[in-house]
């Protein structure tokens, strides 16, 4: 098993990011996030003007509902506001990773996103990359692009997935289905490319059995990392309205916790589980309140891998899944 373990169970329940960055990096690392200022090919025509169901972009980064700064700029400023914060005690190293954030972060022209990239790598202490995108928008230059990159420098790609399901994929208004998603994983893999799966948990029609499906189809293509989202509302969006109509229900913490638990079960401790939750700006978000408290959320999903004697993997199975 590859955690420590007792008679009482393991002494942690899931694979942390900060403790997958102590065994890279040999200490703390932060992510600081970016704005790059890319559109949607879901918005901007290229597929669709509508957007996904669930999105309003300023309600997923404060960059979106402020004045944009240079790239090199804005890693500086976010590192600064982070020492201020966190006080590191002096003499230890600092090591960043810059997050491209909001928006579709391969959605433009090579040169164009070299620039970027590389103004947000020059700036001292960042030491690798975060890379934002969708699936159906990885040309093979971008993916060689970012190849480039990775052989100096800690590189990784998310993929806004949402769901492995394509019933759940069209209903969310996504514009690409699970096989997009899988051929951009494989063609990252090819080029060495570390690859993370945005998921969301709660979805109508998905239950605990659709859960581990995702699960078992992730373990089939080795996705190195999850970053997990509860289903939540955002004013002003499609989402809203049938919420408020409804005829969308949003799962209470006990359940999400739930779904969270028959994830990660089923996923390998490899796997980096790189958030829990997400939220919006209380000024945003319609519902679920529960989700703002993100200490009580991890708090619940840790109750719930204790009352079933579980941890990360304890269910997984390496040559499940359909993929």
């Amino acid at each position: 098993m590859p955690l420590a373990s007792n008679q009482n169970g393991p002494s942690e329940r899931y694979h942390r990011l900060g403790a997958y960055f102590r065994t890279v990096f040999g200490g703390p690392v932060r992510k600081v996030s970016v704005d790059a200022g890319r559109g949607c090919p879901n918005r901007d025509g290229t597929l669709s003007h509508g957007g996904c169901l669930f999105c309003d972009p300023a309600s997923f980064s404060p960059s979106r509902r402020a004045e944009r700064l240079p790239i090199a700029h804005q890693v500086a400023r976010a590192i600064e506001r982070l020492r201020r914060r966190r006080r590191p005690k002096p003499g230890a190293a600092e090591r960043f990773i810059a997050y491209f954030q909001p928006g579709t972060n391969t959605h433009g022209p090579p040169d164009e996103l070299a620039a970027d990239f590389r103004a947000a790598l020059s700036v001292e202490g960042v030491v690798g990359l975060s890379v934002g995108t969708r699936p159906d928008c990885l040309p093979d230059e971008t993916l060689d692009l970012l190849a480039e990159l990775a052989a100096s420098q800690w590189v990784t790609v998310e993929l806004g997935l949402q769901s492995t399901h394509d019933a759940t994929l069209e209903w969310l208004r996504r514009g690409h289905d699970f096989a997009s998603f899988a051929d951009a994983v494989k063609r990252c893999q090819h080029r060495g490319l570390r690859t993370t799966a945005h998921l969301i948990l709660g979805l109508p029609g998905e239950g605990p059995d659709e859960v581990r499906t995702t699960a078992d189809r992730l373990t089939q293509l080795a996705i190195d990392g999850v970053k997990l989202h509860n289903l939540h509302v955002v004013r002003q969006t499609p989402l809203a309205d049938l919420y408020e109509q409804g005829a969308v229900r949003i799962v209470d913490l006990p359940e999400y916790a739930g779904l969270v638990v028959d994830l990660l079960e089923r996923l390998p401790w490899r796997v980096v589980v790189e958030r829990l939750a997400g939220d919006a700006p209380p000024d945003y978000l319609l519902a679920p309140d529960w989700c703002l408290d993100r200490q009580g959320v991890r708090q619940a999903i840790l109750r719930e891998f204790e009352q079933r004697r579980s941890w990360q993997g304890q269910l997984a199975n390496e040559t499940s899944g359909t993929p």
